[in-house]
């Protein structure tokens, strides 16, 4: 139980790795308020999680919204220690079949989105010397057909993780990059596929945990992880 009476806020958190890394939390003895967009999903995780659950709708594209979450968790809790930010989108197309309104959902969701999060949490994760823990993908340094975007958006967090890391290190708050590979989730509109290779979501909720038990001296700051056995071409 390394994480009671902590406080974390998991954005896409009713789902996917999101809900994973929420249960995960909880295990280790956090308060956990997620958020999402499915007002109907976030009810459903909020009577499976329990009591330790704080499910918000909100928009991390809007900056409003996540003050506002942001500020009812304080208020809930009294603090906040941990931020994941998970809330993602992935649309798979070619940039000459992609639309502008795809694009820029990509990037206000998983780019603007990362910033307006961090940004609101900040003032509180200095006062607790707190994680910031950012979701990327493989895809970021290794891109696709069809993903431009996709592979793009997480590139941006990757360097701006970086960035984060070295402005807020003296104010005790450490920042951490994962990059998994193929997960077995529904992200992108795909149903979860029958596979013994892929990922897991508790897989990645696994290091997310790790992560924040490391001791205050260390900081592992990027972290790669990616099926042992991936099915062969």
């Amino acid at each position: 139980m390394v994480l009671t009476g902590k406080v974390a806020f998991v954005t896409g958190g009713s789902r996917g790795i999101g809900l994973a890394t929420t249960r995960a939390l909880i295990a280790q003895g956090a308060s956990v308020a997620i958020t999402g967009t499915d007002q109907a999903r976030l009810e459903q995780a909020g009577k499976e999680l329990g009591d330790a659950a704080f499910p918000l709708c909100a928009d991390v594209r809007r900056y409003e919204d996540v003050e506002r979450a942001i500020d009812a968790t304080v208020s809930r809790f009294g603090r906040l220690d941990v931020l994941v930010n998970n809330a993602g989108v992935g649309v798979y197309r070619t940039v000459a079949d992609m639309t502008v309104d795809e694009w820029n959902r990509i990037v206000e969701t998983n780019v603007s989105g990362v910033f307006h999060c961090c940004h609101a949490a900040l003032p509180h994760l200095k006062k607790s010397s707190g994680w910031i823990i950012n979701i990327s993908s493989l895809s970021s340094t290794g891109p696709f057909a069809n993903g431009a975007a996709y592979c793009a958006s997480k590139s941006a967090i990757n360097t701006f993780s970086d960035a984060l890391m070295q402005e807020v290190r003296y104010d005790g708050v450490r920042v951490a990059c994962v990059l998994p590979g193929s997960v077995n989730t529904g992200f992108g509109g795909r149903a979860p596929a029958k596979s013994d290779w892929a990922l897991q979501p508790e897989d990645i909720a696994e290091v997310i945990v790790d992560l924040i038990a490391h001791p205050p001296r260390s900081l592992p700051s990027r972290v790669e992880i990616r099926p042992a056995q991936p099915k062969k071409a």
